[in-house]
């Protein structure tokens, strides 16, 4: 069975706190009636600091799309390698292991996929699979641990490589007044994460199964208008009571497969905002304390895209790792409006010390 193992994290060094955040909000906006509601939303974001890229003075700065991509591009080159080589010692495998790389990102673009710059200096073998995956948004963590489920099934004892770069604050947009952008200025941050499907062997979530659902007519509630200064992010109104429709389908996932939806042993769910949080819990009619790891990463990281399951699953693993065999859900929702679900069973790998360290040789490899 697929094994999602430990995810790395990194979040940049540059942190951005609430009240730093209500105080530009307050600059760039005085004067102009929607200014108590910018406030209003950044508070009620339940964020308390982020990490950026750059110093916030830069990041207020819109120096161009051009310039920006440019800078996601040094960043991302930057950033990644680290977080890879911690997330491919956390499942005791190499660079060589791997047999295909799933990239997600919604903050950039690079053409080739970043994957080709990682096959090039990082020691990955040259008909390593690549899949990036550009558009699902916040959804395409749970997207890129789906996908990876389906490529190790289809390719027994292959090995996938999950890597998300979210840099959301170079998708500021400080003339745009709109609602989107005004919950994003105090919502999103930076991050890199990474983690390693298995195909055998590892510990971690034996991935069980997978959905995905999209809400009929919601196509347009989140979305990026491209204009000549970037991606302008757009949210409606209705977006945070979509966990009301999406709960059912959570919960006949869990049912199809002869679990109780209300029982589980841990749940990691794409923090999105609080309302997201408090309503899932509310319609899933589980007690709020076991989000407790996507109430941490919105607190301490903020809405960080596509990373937000791999941190808070991370988070899992550091603070309070399951009994083997407890049962457990992971879900990213997105544009669209997208769930992307799986259902999974903590497994500790037998051949596997208590540190981590490789004791056997890995399957052969998909070639």
């Amino acid at each position: 069975m697929p094994t999602l193992c430990k995810p790395s994290v990194m979040v940049p060094e540059y942190v951005v706190t609430m009240e730093e955040t209500l105080d530009f909000a307050e600059q760039i906006h005085a004067g102009k009636p929607q200014l108590s509601l910018a406030l209003r939303l950044i508070r009620n974001t339940g964020v308390r600091k982020r990490h950026i890229v750059q110093p916030l003075d830069q990041a207020l700065r819109h120096p161009g799309f051009e310039e920006r991509n440019r800078v996601y591009e040094i960043e991302s080159k930057r950033r990644c390698p680290e977080v890879i080589e911690q997330a491919l010692a956390n499942a005791a495998v190499t660079a060589e292991d791997i047999d295909a790389i799933i990239y997600v990102s919604c903050t950039g673009f690079l053409m080739p996929s970043l994957t080709a710059w990682l096959i090039n200096t990082m020691g990955f073998r040259f008909d390593t699979r690549q899949i990036p995956i550009a558009q699902l948004g916040c959804a395409a963590g749970g997207a890129a641990i789906n996908r990876a489920q389906e490529f190790c099934l289809a390719h027994p004892r292959s090995n996938v490589l999950i890597v998300s770069c979210e840099l959301c604050s170079l998708c500021y947009q400080p003339d745009d007044d709109s609602i989107g952008a005004l919950l994003s200025d105090g919502l999103f941050g930076d991050a890199v994460a990474a983690a390693v499907v298995r195909g055998e062997g590892g510990t971690g979530v034996a991935l069980q199964r997978n959905a995905s659902y999209l809400i009929p007519g919601t196509e347009e509630w989140i979305s990026y208008a491209v204009r000549a200064t970037g991606f302008h992010f757009q949210l409606d109104r209705r977006v945070p009571g979509t966990m009301e429709p999406l709960a059912p389908v959570l919960r006949g996932l869990a049912a199809d497969f002869g679990w109780d939806v209300r029982g589980l042993g841990f749940y990691i769910v794409h923090a999105g905002g609080p309302r997201i949080l408090d309503d899932l819990a509310k319609f899933l009619d589980v007690d709020r304390e076991m989000f407790r790891h996507s109430w941490a990463t919105l607190t301490e990281y903020g809405n960080i895209a596509s990373a937000v399951v791999l941190d808070a699953m991370r988070r899992l693993f550091d603070e309070d790792p399951p009994e083997p065999g407890a049962t457990g859900v992971i879900a990213g929702f997105g544009p669209g409006i997208t769930a992307e679900m799986a259902l999974g069973r903590w497994t500790v790998d037998p051949a596997a010390s208590p540190d981590g360290a490789r004791l056997h040789a890995v399957a052969p490899r998909l070639r």
